[in-house]
Formats: C-alpha cells, structure tokens, sequence
C-alpha cells in the first residue's frame, strides 16, 4: 500500500509540473500581470489627482505665492505704489500635499527700510499679511496663516531706529540683506533651521483697503516677522497634508 501512494503522489507531481509548464511557450503563463497605474486609475481612486484651490491674500504691502515651487499668483499692485493695500483671489491648481510658501515685502523707498523720503511724513514703515486657502472641491479652508507658518527674514532695516528722521537715510540707515535660498519655495527645502511667524492683532498691523471684503476663517490670524518695522522682507513656508 505505501508503494501505491508513493506512485499516485508522483504522478500528481507529474500532472501540476505540466499543468504549470502548459501555456504560450513563455514559461510565464501562471504569473498573475499587475496592469500598470495610471493617471486616470489615480484620479478615480482620489489618489494623486489634482485639486483646484482658491487663495484669499491680503498684504500690507506686496506678495508673491507659490504652491510646490510654482509661482501661482502675486499682488497686481507693484510694490512701488505708496499704500498699497488690497486683497488678492487667486484660483490656482494642485496635488497634495501642497507646500504654499510666500514672499511678502512692506514698502520702502531703499535698503534704508525708510518711506516717504523728504516728505513730512518720512518714516519707518511696517507690514503685514493674512491668508486662507480653500479646497473648491469639498468646499472646506485647508490652510490659515499664523504662528504655525515657518519665516526667515531677508532684509532688515533701518537697524538703528534713530536714523529714521535722517535728512539723508541712505546715508544714516543700516540694514541688513540676505538673498532668497535656491529653492526655498520647493517641497524637499529643509526649512527646520527658520523661525516660526509671529501673530500680529488688527490694532497692531491696522489692515485697511480689501482687508473687510474677504470673510476671514476664524482661525486665520494676522501674520509677519518678530518686528512690524524693521522686517521689511519675509519669507514664509507651510505644508498641507493630504486629507484623510
């Protein structure tokens, strides 16, 4: 009887090696094929399919917003023009997860951070930036600015405060200036080394011109450097997780 088995179990053996060897001649015919994923396998599933995105900025006084290294809008209002406040929509579109990052300066004649040279009015002047960006899609405010944003500081000025009623700034005033880090925009920039953005209240930035138009998500907070005057040029950065 253990004979018989032992001759049954070799042809069972026998059987499946054919069975496994029967094909198109390639030898591979038992191998299950993974149909490659594509861009539209993605977009069904939710899964790396692109958003379209509203932005709602208000700056006191210039700004420019990039999503994932990617300019996507900036102030239609040149930095150049004196009191220049107002508020920008801007619709751009995006994958998650969305690295948003700014570039928002207050107004200044020169590197002297002074404005209104010669004028009675001459004098240090100060900043300020509020944003919130929507998800078009579900509707729902992905991301505020406040203290949670990361900031450097690229130019400061004037450093020694006295020098602001100076007839001649560029002469008196000290300032500091840094260029922007190559790539500071992009989602791999290893931001660990900025500091965190300091929350501003309306009484101290006094937002004006656009600033009332815009309904503000109750979380969004006033936003710039750790000095509303002396910080003339900010950098800012925030990543956005996928949704859940």
């Amino acid at each position: 009887m253990p004979g018989v088995i032992a001759r049954l179990v070799g042809s069972a053996v026998i059987l499946m090696l054919l069975a496994v060897g029967c094909g198109d001649g390639d030898g591979d015919a038992a191998t299950e094929t993974t149909k490659p994923e594509t861009a539209a396998t993605r977009a069904a599933t939710g899964q790396g399919a692109a958003s379209e995105f509203v932005a709602e900025v208000w700056a006191d006084n210039w700004f420019a917003l990039y999503v994932n290294g990617e300019l996507v809008g900036e102030d239609s209002t040149p930095i150049t023009t004196e009191r220049s406040f107002n508020a920008e929509t801007i619709t751009f579109t995006a994958t998650y997860p969305l690295t948003i990052a700014i570039e928002a300066k207050d107004f200044k004649e020169t590197d002297s951070g002074i404005e209104y040279i010669g004028e009675r009015n001459q004098q240090m002047g100060d900043g300020g930036l509020i944003a919130q960006i929507t998800d078009v899609r579900t509707g729902k405010v992905v991301a505020v600015t406040s203290s949670g944003w990361r900031l450097k500081v690229i130019h400061r000025a004037p450093l020694n405060r006295e020098c602001e009623k100076a007839s001649d700034p560029d002469a008196a005033c000290r300032f500091e200036r840094t260029e922007a880090p190559p790539g500071w925009a992009s989602a791999d920039f290893d931001d660990g080394g900025w500091s965190a953005a300091t929350e501003w209240t309306a009484g101290d930035v006094r937002p004006k011109d656009g600033y009332n138009k815009i309904k503000w998500d109750g979380a969004a907070r006033l936003i710039w450097g750790s000095d509303l005057e002396v910080d003339n040029t900010i950098l800012l950065r925030l990543t956005v997780p996928a949704p859940a």
